[in-house]
C-alpha cells in the first residue's frame, strides 16, 4: 500500500493551466482565501454534475417501464428474453416493459452501485498516489462518455438488458472516482474550524445535482428519453475540462501560503495541550500513503462507515425509487405523471439541502459529530412513518413530509460523507501524515455506497408486496444506523462532562478530537 519512496501529492500535480492565466492576467499572486473559493466552487460543481447524471436513471424509470403497477408486479431474479419485445415507447421500452420490468431496472441500479461501492476502495487508494486533479476530469469525462451511451440507446433501438447493464457498471466504475477526491481536495485546503459549517454549505451539491438531474430529465422526457442521459453526459464532461483547467489541489502545488488563521487547526487533548491537527509545512511529514487497514484502524472509521452503510441504504432508495413511489401514489386521489412526479421528488433533496447545513453547523457547535449523526438518524424514524401515512393526503402534506423526511435523512449522510470523513482523515493518529484523507473519504462512502446498492436492490422486491414493507425496512435501517454510532456518542458525552468538571462549571467550550474508542 505504498513505500515510503511514492511521491508527494504536490510533487505529481502540475500549476493548472487556468490558474497560470489567471496569474498571468493580474500579474500578481493569488490570495490564499480567493483559492479556498476556487476549491469550494469548482468542486461543488464538479460532485453536483456527477449526481445529476446518476439522477437520471430513477426520472426515466417510469417512461421505460410505465404499465408498471404496485399491487401486480411480478420479479424475477434474472432476466429473461431481453430481445424479443415490443419497442413501441408509447408501452414502454423493452426490454424493461415487462411485468419484470421493475425488477431488471433495480437490477441496473444494484449493478451501478455494486461497482461504484468497490470502485471506491480503489479510487480511495489511487487518489492518495495521483495528482487528484487529473483522476478527477478522467472520472468525470468517463461517467459522461457512458452515462451517454446509455442514452444512445434510444436512437440506436437497442433493446438488450446485458448493453444496458454493462453500461451502468462500467458508469459506476468512472464515478467512484468523484467522493474520495474532491473531499481530499477540500481536505487539503480547509482545517477543522467550521469545517461541519463549511462542509455542510459545500455538501449541498449532492441535493443541487440531484434537483439539477431531475429537473433537466424530466424536462428532455418529451424528447425522447435519451436526451435525458446525453446532455448531463455532456455537462459533465464540460465540468471535467473546467476541473482540468482550475482546480489546484493542494496549496503547495499552486505555491499558494497559508493565512494565519489558515496555518494549523488546533486540537485539545485530554490534559488540555494544544497541538495542530496538521503540522505546518516545516514540520516533518510522512511522505508514506495510509494503507487500506491502517486506515480501517483509525478511531472511529469502522463506526462511522457502518453507520453510513444504513445512512446511504435510506438515502439512496429515495434517490432511485421516490419519483417512481410518488408517480404509483394516489395523491389526494389523483396519480401525477412521471414528469410532475420527477420534478416532486426534487423537494426531497431541498430538505437535504437544509439537513446537511443543520447537522454541520450543529456539530460544530456541539463540537459532537457523533452525538449529532445519531440524534439526525433517530428523527428520521419518525418522520418515515409519516410519510408514508400521511403523504397521500394532499399534495401540500406530502410536499411538507417529504422535505422534513429529506432534512433528516440527508443531514447525516452529508455530515459522515463531508466533515466526519476529513476529520477521520486528519486523525491525531496519523501523527501529522496529510495522504490519508482520500483513503479514509474512500473507506467511509464505499461502505456506505454497499448499502446504497442493496437499498434500491431490497425496494424493488419488498415494493411488489407492498411498500408498508419498504418503509418498514428503511426505519429499521435509520435505528440501526443510529445505534451504531452509541460507543461514540457516550465517549462524547463523557468527554464533555470531563472537560465541564475539569473547568469547574466554566461554560467555553473545548475543541475536541474524535473520540477515541
Amino acid at each position: 500500500m505504498g513505500s515510503s519512496g511514492d511521491p508527494k501529492p504536490e510533487a505529481t500535480c502540475t500549476k493548472p493551466y487556468g490558474i497560470r492565466f489567471i496569474v498571468y492576467i493580474r500579474n500578481s499572486a493569488i490570495p490564499f482565501r480567493t483559492y479556498q473559493t476556487i476549491v469550494l466552487v469548482v468542486t461543488f460543481f464538479a460532485y453536483a454534475s456527477y449526481h445529476a447524471t446518476r439522477k437520471t436513471t430513477s426520472i426515466v424509470k417510469s417512461t421505460l417501464d410505465p404499465e408498471a403497477s404496485v399491487s401486480s408486479l411480478s420479479f424475477s431474479p434474472w432476466p429473461r428474453n431481453h430481445f424479443l419485445r415490443s419497442t413501441e415507447l408509447k408501452n414502454g421500452w423493452a426490454p424493461f416493459d415487462g411485468s419484470d420490468g421493475s425488477a431488471l431496472l433495480g437490477e441496473l441500479d444494484v449493478a451501478f452501485l455494486a461497482v461504484y461501492s468497490m470502485g471506491m476502495y480503489f479510487a480511495g487508494h489511487l487518489g492518495d498516489r495521483l495528482d487528484l486533479r487529473i483522476f478527477l476530469t478522467v472520472g468525470m469525462v468517463g461517467t459522461g462518455v457512458f452515462t451517454s451511451l446509455f442514452g444512445f440507446g434510444y436512437w440506436f433501438n437497442i433493446h438488450s438488458f446485458y448493453y444496458y447493464l454493462i453500461i451502468q457498471m462500467i458508469a459506476g466504475l468512472f464515478q467512484a472516482t468523484g467522493w474520495p477526491s474532491v473531499v481530499a481536495v477540500v481536505g487539503n485546503w480547509f482545517g477543522k474550524k467550521k469545517r461541519g459549517l463549511i462542509m455542510g454549505i459545500w455538501n449541498a451539491h449532492t441535493s443541487v445535482g440531484n434537483i439539477a438531474g431531475s429537473l433537466i430529465a424530466s424536462a428532455l422526457l418529451k424528447y425522447g428519453w435519451g436526451w435525458s442521459f446525453v446532455v448531463p453526459g455532456l455537462l459533465i464532461s464540460f465540468v471535467g475540462l473546467v476541473v482540468f483547467l482550475l482546480l489546484p489541489v493542494t496549496p503547495a502545488s499552486v505555491g499558494a501560503e497559508k493565512e494565519d488563521d489558515e496555518e494549523q487547526s488546533p486540537k485539545k487533548i485530554a490534559e488540555g495541550v494544544t497541538e495542530p491537527l496538521l503540522g505546518s509545512e516545516s514540520d516533518v511529514v510522512k511522505d508514506k500513503p495510509v494503507g487500506f487497514i491502517e486506515a480501517w484502524k483509525i478511531p472511529g472509521v469502522a463506526p462511522f462507515a457502518l453507520c453510513l452503510f444504513f445512512s446511504k441504504l435510506v438515502a439512496y432508495t429515495f434517490l432511485y425509487w421516490l419519483p417512481f413511489y410518488i408517480s404509483q401514489t394516489a395523491i389526494d386521489g389523483k396519480y401525477l405523471s412521471n414528469a410532475t412526479a420527477g420534478d416532486l421528488s426534487t423537494i426531497f433533496d431541498v430538505g437535504g439541502v437544509l439537513g446537511g447545513i443543520l447537522a454541520g453547523h450543529i456539530s460544530d457547535r456541539l463540537d459532537a459529530r457523533a452525538i449529532t449523526a445519531a440524534s439526525f438518524m433517530y428523527c428520521a424514524i419518525p418522520a418515515l412513518f409519516f410519510y408514508r401515512c400521511y403523504g397521500y393526503v394532499s399534495l401540500y402534506v406530502n410536499i411538507a413530509l417529504m422535505f422534513v423526511t429529506g432534512m433528516f435523512v440527508n443531514g447525516p449522510y452529508a455530515l459522515i460523507t463531508t466533515a466526519v470523513s476529513a476529520d477521520l482523515g486528519t486523525h491525531s493518529s496519523l501523527n501529522g501524515n496529510s495522504r490519508a484523507l482520500a483513503t479514509v473519504t474512500a473507506i467511509i462512502d464505499g461502505t456506505g455506497s454497499v448499502g446504497a446498492a442493496i437499498g434500491p436492490l431490497l425496494t424493488g422486491y419488498i415494493a411488489a408486496k407492498s411498500w408498508n414493507g419498504v418503509f418498514t425496512m428503511l426505519m429499521v435501517a435509520a435505528l440501526v444506523a443510529g445505534l451504531l454510532l452509541t460507543r461514540l456518542v457516550i465517549a462524547e458525552v463523557a468527554a464533555k462532562i470531563q472537560y465541564s468538571r475539569s473547568q469547574g462549571g466554566i461554560q467555553s467550550r473545548p475543541e475536541t478530537t474524535m473520540p477515541e474508542v
